[in-house]
């Protein structure tokens, strides 16, 4: 049975931040025991279903796993939003039981849990840890006070700080932090100071992203009103360079386009995406990958709690996309296509420092990377947008300020 990313969204903020579009709400704090209780079943049917209908192998740098157990495989587990870290420990302690006793969770699984700083505390630190989360990772965004209140953050930057340390206290070994950059009125100097106080910290893991301006944010309303300034991309690319200076002169290896990690800390359960392997994602607005089927789920938490009602009727052999579509638990559903398996393939894979392998990719879609696309290849390899090593396709240097540029090459 081939292993599994389990993606679990919590989809509550005690404030929603001007800049995020992700599918999150704040003051409906009322549906959390309801919507707990709807995720546990969501876990727990999907379990039944995946250990009736195993998932056959694919093609991935992942191994099959066999235990002896009829149970799905999950090799990573991460609990995002939203703000996880807002649920109760015991809210978290129930939803990793669940997950425990619904899949086989691998012995060596990456478990995260995003938090807020604000959340960090010892008493909720020791919870997740008894609850099995051996990974966090803490958004704090800035270490600016200024600009934090311009992101709409709840917490200051020494709260920031405390948490971490806190974290450490407990004894979580492995954290990362998020940061953001690229924001409306930020200096170059404001970034480094972050930068140098982070890397003081020494997590094992680091998020770097630069702000998209995303539609319908109150954010890119501020900026369409003049209200802030609009971001400066030269300035956003010089920031990002600094980054991979500073970051690599601490001995962090950027392995994503927004990722850097000390050795042996990169994000398990991120690369089971960016390589293109399977996924099930439980909770409202959550995407699935699995057998060649894209999903997604109903966005809206109450619907959300009413469909997993109905559906928990269902026989475990129904638990499948087309059903639960008909059903109305998911919002959409589409077989992939080998053209668009491919095209995603790489789309994916190039954001990574390991680039594409061709000899894999050879084997499970029956072409090489320039049969497959040799009008591409070429020109990204003439404009010096990306590089062949070790039979791998790969970002060049100057590709990786371009990615985009790299990857919408691929879906024509």
């Amino acid at each position: 049975m081939t292993s599994i990313a389990l993606y679990i969204h919590v989809p509550f903020c005690e404030t929603k931040c001007p800049y995020c579009d992700f599918n999150t709400y704040a003051g409906i704090e009322h549906l959390v025991p309801q919507y707990v209780d709807a995720l546990a079943q969501e876990l727990r049917l999907w379990g039944q279903a995946l250990a009736s209908n195993p998932l056959s192998d694919v093609a991935s740098p992942r191994a099959t796993i066999d235990e002896g157990s009829s149970q799905q495989p999950v090799a990573t587990l991460f609990f995002g939003g939203g703000t996880p870290s807002y649920l109760s420990p015991e809210h978290i302690q129930r939803l990793m039981d669940t997950a425990r006793a619904s899949f086989h969770l691998l012995p060596d699984a990456e478990a995260t849990l995003e938090s807020n700083p604000g959340d960090v505390t010892r008493e909720r630190l020791d919870a997740w840890r008894k609850a099995g989360v051996n990974r966090l990772s803490i958004g704090a965004q800035s270490l600016d006070d200024g600009l934090l209140h311009l992101l709409g953050r709840r917490h200051s930057a020494a709260e920031a700080m405390q948490a971490y340390r806190n974290a450490r206290a407990a004894g979580f070994a492995n954290i990362n932090l998020d940061l953001m950059f690229g924001l409306p009125g930020q200096t170059l100097a404001q970034w480094q100071d972050t930068l140098e106080r982070v890397l003081h910290l020494r997590p094992e893991h680091l998020s770097l992203y630069c702000l998209t301006l995303e539609e319908g944010t109150p954010l890119e309303a501020w900026v369409r009103g003049g209200k802030v300034p609009e971001p400066d991309p030269d300035l956003a690319a010089d920031m990002y360079e600094l980054a991979q200076e500073q970051a690599g002169a601490a001995g962090y290896r950027r392995y994503e386009i927004s990722n850097w990690a000390l050795p042996g800390y990169e994000a398990q359960h991120n690369l089971a995406y960016w390589r293109s392997q399977p996924y099930l994602g439980v909770g409202p607005g959550a995407h699935s990958y699995l057998e060649g089927q894209r999903f997604a789920v109903t966005r809206s938490p109450r619907a959300y709690v009413e469909r997993v009602r109905e559906c928990s009727r269902l026989a475990p052999s129904l638990w499948t996309p087309a059903v639960l579509k008909e059903r109305g638990l998911l919002e959409s559903a589409e077989a992939v296509g080998a053209r668009q398996e491919m095209a995603e393939t790489m789309m994916m894979g190039l954001r990574l420092a390991e680039g594409v392998p061709d000899e894999p990719f050879r084997q499970r879609f029956g072409l090489g990377l320039q049969e497959a696309y040799p009008r591409q290849v070429r020109e990204l390899l003439d404009l010096r947008l990306l590089r062949w090593e070790d039979g791998r396709l790969k970002l060049a240097p100057r590709g990786w300020l371009l990615g985009n540029e790299v990857f919408h090459r691929f879906l024509g």
